[in-house]
């Protein structure tokens, strides 16, 4: 027998898991929803008191209550917020717990509030400063009925479950958010399975992304013990499709689901291989953060400005200017006489971009200073997670920007990453751009939620008629210039190169 012990998230509670709960007893399980102090029962009920501890205490109470037997196994789901309390209760009780799933939740760590898993980063800046002016006796309100996708992807919610959803919403204690979550080193030896609602901006491929930057935060989710299962929907999948997570829950239980590759010591991550084409040996100047890879001219040559994806981890080395893609595009860049550039930005947090964009533009100043370099004729090259910052320039793009490209980017914040309501929207910002030509190089097996956005920004684009040349490489992956050594791959690299270099030098390229 499997009891499953049901954690709801942000402003939920006890109601959301009554088609997934009714599903798992049919199957033959338990299911135990736990009913959170402050979000469920009599609304206008005082939070005063009522903190993570108090919802660890909730969650304590449902495990204890299931009882001992020895062939039952007790499987605790958090959802969103509710995988605090979850692990909270879980390291307290390990050797009662067989297995956690993280419904699309975060990666709690020890002493870190859930605050920082809220996706609004307004919202967690303006609590965090109100948490140190005041107590943390008041409420965070539950959101209108159109203000839910603020909080994760409504994909797939049925339009009578969200007018519910909005109805039974209740307002969140503040302490739940503020208090330090802390987690016994025991918790560390209950398996887990992380959910992924793809539509919500998460995938198994991208999580496997992720890990191969090295970050040691993320080594953990190679273990064995850790399987992973997606699910394509939005953030509320007991809403939108509860017999598919009935059934992701029973084979989580069982120990099924993908397992991560773990990082192969004795051999360079993706992001590490060589580039695909042979390209020359330059001069390399470095000024701070930016790194100059110089042509054989004596007169001011155009630049291009290679911008790298993220978030990276801020401890990963090398760092992103040495990476060999970006290095490889600034050095064919130079031998076709333009002036590569390639810069480090502190894109570590999807916090950060404000910073990043900032790095961004201070390279660009130094860049155009630099007597070397044509003031006038400058490009900016953008890839991945780093496409968000282009929307800078499109939105107000200046005189001397003579081209913007962008390689397998991100053109629009994916639902879950907290930046919908900030100016960081390419999608948005393109129908400002006027007549800045655009060379977006696409690639055919891109993440999905990825590939969404790329289509939301060329509908925009063409809606406002932008001048936008797309370069695809139908066979190719993200970061194909490191995974893909293909004939195709090459040739959709130098399709690209060509069409920058023709629109910032102003000739054509052979």
């Amino acid at each position: 027998m499997t009891a499953f012990i049901l954690v709801s998230g942000m402003f939920t509670g006890t109601h959301i898991w009554q088609d997934t709960a009714a599903r798992l007893t049919e199957a033959g399980a338990e299911a135990h929803a736990v009913a959170l102090t402050g979000l469920d029962g009599p609304r206008g009920t005082s939070a005063s008191g009522i903190d993570l501890e108090t919802h660890i205490a909730d969650v304590l109470a449902v495990i204890d209550s299931v009882g001992t037997a020895a062939d039952r196994k007790i499987v605790l789901v958090g959802h969103d917020y509710g995988i605090h309390p979850a692990l909270g209760a879980a390291g307290r009780r390990a050797e009662r717990v067989d297995r956690v799933v993280h419904l699309d939740s975060a990666m709690p760590q020890d002493g870190v509030p859930a605050l920082a898993a809220v996706p609004d980063q307004s919202l967690r800046e303006r609590l965090a400063g109100a948490a140190r002016d005041e107590p943390a006796d008041g409420v965070l309100p539950p959101p209108a009925h159109d203000e839910w996708r603020l909080w994760g992807s409504t994909e797939g919610v049925p339009g009578a479950a969200l007018e519910r959803l909005t109805a039974l919403a209740a307002p969140q204690p503040l302490g739940t958010l503020l208090q330090p979550l802390r987690l016994t080193g025991a918790v560390a030896s209950v398996p887990t399975t992380g959910v992924l609602c793809t539509g919500n901006g998460t995938s198994i491929e991208m999580v496997q992304m992720l890990v191969g930057f090295g970050d040691p935060a993320l080594r953990a989710l190679t273990d064995p013990r850790v399987t992973f299962f997606e699910l394509p929907t939005g953030h509320w999948p007991m809403l939108s499709c509860p017999a598919e997570l009935t059934d992701v829950l029973l084979r989580a239980a069982a120990g099924e689901g993908h397992r991560l590759q773990p990082v192969d010591a004795a051999a360079p991550p993706p992001h590490l291989r060589p580039f695909l084409l042979d390209v020359p040996e330059v001069p390399r100047q470095r000024h701070g953060n930016v790194d100059l890879y110089l042509p054989d001219a004596q007169e001011p040559r155009p630049a291009i400005v290679f911008v790298h994806g993220g978030p990276v981890p801020a401890d990963a080395r090398p760092t992103p200017r040495d990476w060999p893609a970006l290095t490889g595009y600034a050095r064919y860049a130079a031998g076709d006489g333009a002036v590569g550039v390639v810069l480090d930005h502190r894109l570590h947090d999807l916090a950060d971009y404000e910073r990043a964009a900032a790095d961004v533009a201070a390279a660009v100043e130094l860049v155009r200073a630099d007597p070397r370099v044509d003031a006038d004729r400058i490009a900016l090259w953008f890839f991945s997670g780093g496409g968000l910052i282009a929307a800078d320039w499109l939105a107000a793009p200046p005189r001397w920007l003579r081209c913007l490209a962008a390689t397998y980017p991100v053109l629009a914040p994916l639902p879950n990453w907290g930046l919908s309501g900030t100016r960081f929207h390419p999608a948005h910002a393109v129908a400002k751009a006027g007549a800045l030509p655009v060379v977006l190089t696409r690639v055919g097996l891109e993440m999905p939620e990825i590939a969404a956005t790329v289509e939301e920004f060329l509908a925009a684009a063409e809606d406002c008629g932008a001048d936008v040349e797309v370069v695809d490489v139908p066979h190719g992956h993200h970061s194909f210039e490191s995974l893909d050594r293909t004939d195709e791959s090459r040739d959709a690299v130098h399709r690209a190169m060509r069409s920058v270099l023709e629109r910032v030098s102003g000739r054509d390229v052979p």
